[in-house]
């Protein structure tokens, strides 16, 4: 098995290395890139070849968001993971739909930022709780017939299942665990639904689910 391969993303020198010595205590985590802002970020993801970019917002010359989005258009393999301070509505929402598959506070312990770059290269998402509540009032509308015929018509039965409780946050052996499936199944159904939803992360493919109204709070909390 190949070390996940990181790229970092901060104007902050003190936390691009402070960030790099939690990962690479990890024997199956390394960092190959640094970049200083989002211009460079979006260069290094091309030259470097990470499994996984964790971003900052606020940087110069390219911003988080900008950096971000071009990143996921240039090369959609990449994770995008955000490490930020703000979470303010603005940067939220338009990261999320600018293809972030995790969206970190920088409160978070070393223990967390490690489990959130694994997540998200297994193609999980990771959501700080905070950032997660946002999303709920945000996107989730009333469900109407129409919505729950669309879902139908896009999604087999099985496949909304398995959706649903990835929106609940549960991790892919947890939702197999759930519906009794292997792993491997689970992670075909997820293959299906990112292709039918054309998204490349179990983040954006909740983002979809809860703006056209196929899950409801019900199913998430």
């Amino acid at each position: 098995m190949g070390k996940i391969k990181i790229l970092i993303a901060d104007d902050h020198a003190v936390v691009r290395e402070g960030t790099r010595q939690i990962l690479e205590r990890e024997p199956d985590l390394v960092v190959v890139a640094e970049a200083v802002d989002g211009e460079e970020a979006v260069r290094l993801a091309g030259s470097s070849k990470p499994d996984v970019a964790i971003i900052d917002i606020a940087m110069p010359v390219v911003d988080g968001i900008e950096a971000t989005r071009q990143i996921k258009a240039l090369y959609p393999a990449v994770a995008v993971l955000i490490l930020s301070a703000y979470d303010d509505d603005q940067f939220v929402f338009g990261l999320l739909e600018a293809g972030a598959a995790g969206y970190l506070l920088k409160s978070v312990r070393g223990r967390e930022l490690v489990d959130a770059v694994r997540q998200v290269y297994a193609g999980e998402s990771v959501l700080h709780p905070t950032i997660a509540r946002k999303v709920l009032n945000r996107f989730v509308p009333a469900v109407d017939k129409a919505a729950a015929n669309k879902q139908t018509e896009v999604l087999s039965e099985r496949e909304t299942e398995v959706l649903r409780l990835a929106t609940r946050g549960l991790s892919n052996q947890e939702i197999a665990d759930e519906l009794f499936l292997s792993l491997r199944t689970v992670q075909a159904h997820l293959g299906h639904i990112f292709n039918k939803l054309q998204v490349s992360s179990r983040t954006e493919a909740v983002v979809r689910a809860l703006k056209e109204g196929w899950v409801t709070l019900d199913d998430v909390t």
